[in-house]
């Protein structure tokens, strides 16, 4: 079997990674912004983990959300708006070896990015999509978005926002082939940080809504859910999460929901009662598509110069002679 030089590079070392070699610019982000729990959450989940920094790649689309790749260190690629779910399925297929993690927005993601996210979620390529959702669109300076709460007031919504709030939890688990629905919250670090390691460690498309502050332009929209535990319901099970006795102490709502029940996360997510935390739905046998479309043989530079040739040489005019 052929194996990368690189590869024989970075297996050579036994050095342990640090906390501090995963940090990339000095976050940008607002006072109090949610984000940065969760730019927390993975640096922590890529140490513990002990990630080769140049065998990660975190894709972004447009955004508060997209600047993620740019605090991290690691590879990273910023997109277009509605865009890092092509750009990291694209990077997969061509390195399946890599981890591949997105990182989208209410927006990105909800509304000029939703076809994507229908069709990667058909697709199934081993990845962790976390969508950051605030309600709002923030980088722009407060407009509605698909998530944002009917009457909602902003710059283009001056009198209230007319329609209910689009629920991506529902929506995602009506689409066909999916393998990983979860929803976590910011200011909760210890769950937020289990259920993205879980997002992780499932070979799938795993999609992870996190309901995350914006203490700019939507400062008590989950101000309720923080100073009130009784408004969350905490999804536990011994193939999902389970409570530490500190967290289950303080949130008494709990529900023991199986992963593999997809009826069950339908009905827990069209409830409006409380807000669901945990794993709603995982398939661990839900095929991947670049395991599908593997190639046979190791691409190599000779390899594409042979392709490229023979496709250029359908096109090409031979003398008569």
């Amino acid at each position: 079997m052929a194996v990368r030089a690189t590869d024989l590079l970075l297996s050579s070392g036994d050095e342990e990674h640090t906390l501090e070699e995963y940090e990339g610019r000095m976050p940008r982000w607002c006072t109090g912004c949610g984000d940065l729990a969760i730019l927390a959450a993975v640096q922590k989940l890529c140490r513990d983990k002990q990630l080769n920094r140049e065998k990660v790649v975190f894709v972004s689309g447009i955004g508060c959300s997209s600047r993620f790749p740019h605090y991290m260190g690691t590879y990273g690629f910023h997109g277009l708006h509605g865009r890092a779910l092509p750009v990291a399925e694209g990077v997969k297929m061509r390195r399946p070896d890599l981890d591949v993690f997105v990182n989208t927005g209410d927006g990105d993601c909800c509304s000029i990015g939703a076809a994507h996210w229908m069709h990667a979620t058909r697709y199934n390529m081993n990845m962790t999509v976390m969508m950051h959702d605030n309600n709002i669109y923030g980088l722009t300076k407060k407009q509605a978005s698909p998530t944002s709460p009917k009457g909602t007031r902003s710059n283009t919504t001056p009198r209230g926002s007319d329609l209910d709030a689009f629920d991506p939890l529902a929506a995602t688990l009506g689409m066909s082939n999916l393998s990983f629905v979860a929803q976590a919250v910011d200011w909760i670090p210890e769950l937020l940080y289990k259920i993205i390691k879980q997002g992780y460690e499932h070979r799938g498309f795993s999609f992870i809504r996190i309901l995350q502050r914006c203490p700019e332009f939507m400062p008590n929209r989950f101000e309720a859910c923080v100073q009130d535990p009784d408004k969350l319901l905490l999804l536990t099970h011994k193939n999902g999460i389970e409570l530490s006795p500190g967290l289950a102490k303080v949130y008494k709502n709990q529900k023991e929901h199986d992963p593999l029940d997809l009826v069950g996360a339908q009905e827990i997510a069209g409830t409006s009662e409380r807000v669901p935390v945990g794993i709603l739905y995982r398939n661990d046998s839900v095929p991947c598509y670049e395991d599908l479309r593997q190639p046979t043989e190791l691409i190599t530079p000779q390899l594409i110069r042979k392709g490229l040739e023979t496709e250029l040489d359908k096109f090409t005019i031979w003398p008569s002679d």
